[in-house]
């Protein structure tokens, strides 16, 4: 255990601090750039498209999602554990400042998930009546690479149906056993089962559970944090000072205790970053793939929604109240922290809403875990379908292997399963930052296409394929 301990180590430290914090940032300032800074002129108008859509509860062709649908299992996916427990771990291990990197991060990463959901609309598939798509289907066809596409495809399949299974489910157990005192056994036996029911009714219930339960779960939380906030309301400016020194100078306040350095707060806070609002990973793009869009310009657009709601609502709620309560402690070491991740985002809720802050976190975590967990599912299963081409013997055996991973992960070290899970996620993004590279032409012309047909016309652009080509 210790040599595999020592391996992981080493590698996820050349991957995390050299090799994807440029290709991360290099990414996404390149398609921002190019893009003509879409963060700016394209997320309220998508926005506002969304709400209209929910208003009038439009509805999916038969094997499809509708663009909300496709919105809220991409949320369910990208507000999970890292959200939480994560945030808590980057701050514990490289400061508050690792909050600023983390909003850095998702501000980019916008134009480079606009770029993943429109090059996952145009080369989709269809498989036995419903659409599947996502960077293999892209890398395949786009760049035609089949060796590089099975690569992503086994990636994101060990990434996300099995470490990052394991990663929710030991979290949620942490958390319900810490303040409920129930047995992780039994924890793992609950979400065993309803995780089970929820796949066993395949794109539709997972779409319909999504549309259900993320809008909920996601306001609940807001909420919560902002009272905590408010309770605290002296420290808010103490803590936004704390975040942006810590960003560039995390000595300053508090990190020569623990020997935090600026890369250090840079490489937990991209980590973290990636993790919740997964841009550039190569896993949200399953579900746009499938949405009931005119054109795949627009589900870029509401693709950016995503990472606004996980990274600038939901992370940046965490932040602010480990900060503002004081839950935070620099005395701490960064080993111990990560650990009591949760612990810690429970003292924070715990000082405003007493004995009852506990439950509130671990009711939300659980959820996010739950949502997360079925987000993943679907989009490891879109590279099963690629991988054993969608034989339904294969994907039964699948199911039952993610459930397995599902009670394994209740039982293994935290602090082990979040340096897994930093590796795999991090192999799997490499394929998909080079195709986007590679495609970012495609990327632009679709872009440019929605642009001018939206102009010559007062209906909503069609797209096809060939348009862009």
């Amino acid at each position: 255990m210790e040599m595999m301990n020592f391996v992981v180590d080493a590698v996820n430290k050349v991957l995390w601090d050299y090799i994807l914090i440029v290709a991360l940032f290099g990414v996404g300032i390149y398609m921002t750039v190019r893009l003509r800074f879409p963060q700016f002129t394209r997320l309220m108008p998508a926005l506002k498209k969304m709400v209209t859509a929910i208003i009038k509860k439009e509805k999916a062709e038969e094997g499809k999602m509708s663009p909300f649908q496709a919105l809220a299992t991409s949320v369910a996916a990208q507000v999970g554990t890292g959200n939480i427990v994560g945030v808590a771990t980057a701050i514990a291990a490289g400061g508050p400042g690792a909050a600023f990197w983390m909003l850095v991060s998702a501000f980019f990463g916008m134009a480079t998930i606009f770029s993943e959901a429109v090059l996952s609309q145009k080369y989709r598939e269809e498989k036995n009546g419903e659409w599947v798509g996502g960077p293999a289907y892209y890398i395949k066809n786009g760049l035609k690479s089949k060796p590089l596409a099975m690569f992503f495809a086994v990636s994101c399949i060990i990434a996300l149906g099995i470490v990052g299974v394991m990663v929710q489910s030991n979290s949620v157990a942490g958390s319900v056993s810490s303040a409920f005192g129930v047995p992780a056994f039994a924890v793992a036996g609950v979400l065993a089962v309803v995780v089970a029911l929820i796949l066993m009714g395949g794109m539709g219930r997972i779409a319909s559970f999504a549309e259900t339960v993320v809008p909920a779960m996601a306001g609940l939380y807001i909420v919560g944090s902002l009272l905590i906030i408010l309770f605290n309301l002296e420290n808010l400016l103490p803590v936004i000072k704390m975040i942006v020194l810590g960003a560039f100078a995390p000595q300053a306040i508090g990190g020569g205790v623990l020997g935090i350095t600026v890369q250090q707060t840079v490489r937990f806070g991209l980590a973290r970053g990636l993790f919740s609002n997964e841009a550039g990973m190569g896993s949200t793009p399953h579900s746009h793939a499938v949405a009931d869009a005119k054109h795949p310009a627009e589900q870029g657009f509401t693709a950016m929604i995503g990472v606004f709601i996980s990274t600038f609502l939901i992370c940046l709620s965490t932040v602010m109240v480990n900060l503002a309560s004081g839950s935070y402690n620099v005395g701490i070491s960064a080993a111990e922290m990560t650990a009591s991740a949760t612990v810690m985002t429970q003292l924070g809720f715990a000082s405003g809403f007493g004995v009852f802050g506990g439950m509130f976190l671990s009711t939300c975590l659980s959820f996010f875990s739950l949502t997360t967990i079925v987000g993943w599912y679907f989009f490891a299963e879109s590279n099963v379908k690629l991988v054993f081409n969608s034989k339904a013997l294969t994907l039964n055996v699948f199911k039952a292997v993610v459930i397995g991973a599902l009670v394994t992960g209740t039982l293994i070290d935290a602090t082990f399963v979040w340096k897994l899970a930093d590796l795999f996620m991090g192999i799997m993004a490499l394929p998909n930052i080079i195709a986007i590279l590679l495609m970012s032409r495609e990327v632009i012309e679709i872009l440019n296409h929605y642009d001018s047909t939206q102009e010559q016309a007062e209906a909503r652009p069609v797209f096809e394929a060939e348009m862009a080509a």
